[in-house]
């Protein structure tokens, strides 16, 4: 594939996800009461915001651990504060960079230029820490589904859900005994640092919701906070921005329950996730001035 067409294909890419943000941003916003919205979002206590703040960057904390577990795995080893670096650069390149090399790309790349580690173990450990990372993930909505509106509505399909939550982490054991090995002496810590991981970004989504004076159906808002953190694993829009938005919009609509609140958690946890991120690229920042001063000195 030559450099031109290679090129074109990220641009497509990256028009794509832009067209299909706008798009489906423009159509929630479209049918949301804006100066309501707008009056939800301002009024926020900022005392709880800060919590979820803190909340967020202990579920990335807790990833960024369970990441290095699997790198260790492979004979990566790497020191925590380094990891943790590169883990946060990664975010910021996979919400700021969306249709290029993205956030777990640079860090396969990255690792395998420096350590002596293959490309291909590398990406065994990044694509296994964000599987582990879904299990939990459906684990966690399945048990807030079983108590939520959805359950009253759907009575009958309630033992389905049982069922995804029972059968959850048995199924990620048996995968990871056929295709993962090499991950099974790590799978119980990384098993419980994925429901951590998970439990935290719930907690930091509660502290939104108590921000925006929203004590009621909280159940329900959280699990479909849940469900929409799985609506934004494919990388169709930037960020998953849009999509976390469009799954709010739609399925409080159906309960019945207002969702500008919903809308508003989603564009809350958005800024939240994006202002973390900067500590990634700040990171790189100050690592590369300090490298190019100790050039300096050194031809001085």
């Amino acid at each position: 594939m030559t450099k031109s067409s290679s090129f074109k294909g990220k641009f497509l890419k990256v028009a794509f996800q832009v067209l299909l943000t706008v798009a489906a941003l423009s159509i929630v916003l479209s049918k949301t009461d804006l100066p309501r919205l707008t009056a939800i979002i301002r009024n926020a206590n900022p005392w709880y915001l800060v919590a979820a703040l803190l909340f967020f960057n202990l579920s990335k904390l807790a990833n960024a651990l369970r990441l290095n577990r699997f790198f260790g795995s492979i004979g990566l080893n790497l020191s925590t504060w380094y990891n943790l670096k590169l883990y946060y650069l990664g975010m910021f390149y996979n919400l700021f960079l969306p249709g290029g090399i993205g956030g777990d790309g640079y860090k396969i790349y990255v690792l395998n230029k420096n350590h002596d580690v293959t490309a291909m173990n590398i990406f065994n450990a990044v694509f296994w820490d964000r599987v582990s990372g879904i299990f939990a993930l459906v684990f966690l909505s399945a048990v807030l589904l079983v108590p939520s509106s959805f359950a009253i509505l759907y009575p009958a399909q309630v033992h389905w859900v049982w069922m995804i939550a029972i059968a959850a982490y048995p199924l990620s054991l048996l995968l990871t005994r056929l295709f993962y090995r090499q991950f099974m002496p790590v799978f119980m810590m990384t098993a419980l640092e994925s429901i951590i991981v998970q439990g935290a970004q719930v907690i930091s989504a509660w502290f939104i919701l108590m921000a925006l004076s929203a004590t009621s159906h909280q159940i329900d808002f959280l699990a479909i906070f849940l469900v929409s953190t799985i609506a934004t694993i494919l990388p169709l829009t930037i960020g998953g921005a849009g999509a976390r938005e469009a799954t709010f919009f739609y399925a409080l609509s159906h309960l019945g329950l207002d969702a500008n609140i919903g809308v508003a958690l989603s564009l809350i946890f958005f800024a939240i996730s994006a202002l973390s991120s900067l500590a990634g690229i700040l990171s790189r920042l100050r690592h590369e001035n300090s490298t190019t001063n100790a050039e300096q000195q050194s031809t001085a």
